[in-house]
């Protein structure tokens, strides 16, 4: 046992140690253990072979002692030194009487007490008289005082009295609010009630799920937006494409009809000259003007040869 003590340590200090584990190591007799664990909450001893408890050391804070599958038959009273005891479990050992366990009245906090597989359950009226013995008891082999096993709460009670969670006052949290005032669920079996870490995990799988819905709409929203900016800008382009091409035939049709007036201004221009040079041409054929030129050139030569 005292190796399996210096193993369990792991280099700590023993004032630092809360829980201790020194099942099957195998010993008869208490070694290793000292008053120096003056922090020990939790000490289990099962199945080592003790047959006494002599040596046990003073443990002022220790809440939870399991000493199962041994051979003890006596010597409860080395116990003494750990005042704050809660939970004691003897089962499978060799208690015959109820005078052996007399030594645990003087464990006030004692609430659960198991001494299954003693000889000392085949005492009559076995259960009454313990529960007369130890005023304090509130579960004996797992059950209370009329018969029923114990529930749920009472076991995390149990378990936060022994240490082995921590209590509100450590953690400082304020659990009020998640307080449930309802009388239909106090009147439900213990089975059918609901956990809190099954309603707090209810609750966090709820949100994770809006939290998914609202990253999907979020999404979907993007795509769409978009969608709807590449369509405009496709029909943007498209107008311009039509717009380009009705320019480019406007500006066709245009330089057709310049082509057309300067044909048209050529064509006039063209009849005019020729109006005039017939108009010309009438003149001198009828007109007086030509006559007299020719009369005057012809006296003229008249005048010459006489």
């Amino acid at each position: 046992m005292e190796k399996r003590v210096a193993l369990e340590l792991r280099g700590r200090n023993p004032s630092q140690v809360k829980e201790l584990n020194l099942d099957n190591c195998r010993s008869t007799n208490i070694v290793g253990l000292t008053d120096e664990y003056t922090n020990l909450e939790n000490l289990s001893l099962n199945n080592v072979g003790l047959t006494t408890l002599k040596g046990f050391p003073t443990l002022p804070k220790l809440r939870k002692l399991e000493l199962s599958d041994n051979r003890i038959s006596n010597g409860l009273n080395f116990l003494n030194g750990c005042k704050k005891l809660t939970h004691l479990n003897l089962s499978g050992n060799k208690i015959k009487d109820l005078e052996t366990l007399k030594p645990l009245e003087d464990f006030e906090n004692l609430k659960n007490l198991d001494l299954f597989n003693n000889e000392v359950t085949s005492i009559e009226d076995y259960r009454s008289k313990v529960f007369a013995l130890h005023p304090s008891l509130k579960y004996l082999d797992g059950f209370d005082k009329e018969d029923r096993e114990a529930e749920d709460s009472d076991a995390e009670e149990e378990d936060e009295m022994n240490g082995n969670n921590d209590s509100e006052e450590d953690l400082d949290i304020d659990l009020g609010p998640l307080v449930i005032d309802d009388d239909s669920i106090s009147e439900r079996p213990a089975e059918e009630r609901t956990s809190l870490p099954m309603i707090l995990y209810s609750v966090y799988g709820l949100l994770f799920h809006m939290g998914f819905l609202l990253k999907s709409s979020e999404v979907e929203d993007e795509e769409e937006e978009d969608e709807d900016v590449s369509l405009s800008a496709v029909y943007n382009d498209n107008l311009e494409e039509e717009s380009s091409a009705s320019s480019l035939y406007d500006g066709s049709d245009v330089e057709e009809e310049e082509d057309v007036d300067d044909d048209e201004e050529a064509e006039n221009d063209a009849d005019g000259e020729h109006n005039s040079k017939a108009q010309d041409g009438e003149d001198n054929a009828h007109g007086e003007p030509e006559e007299s030129t020719r009369g005057k050139k012809r006296k003229h030569e008249d005048d010459d040869e006489n």
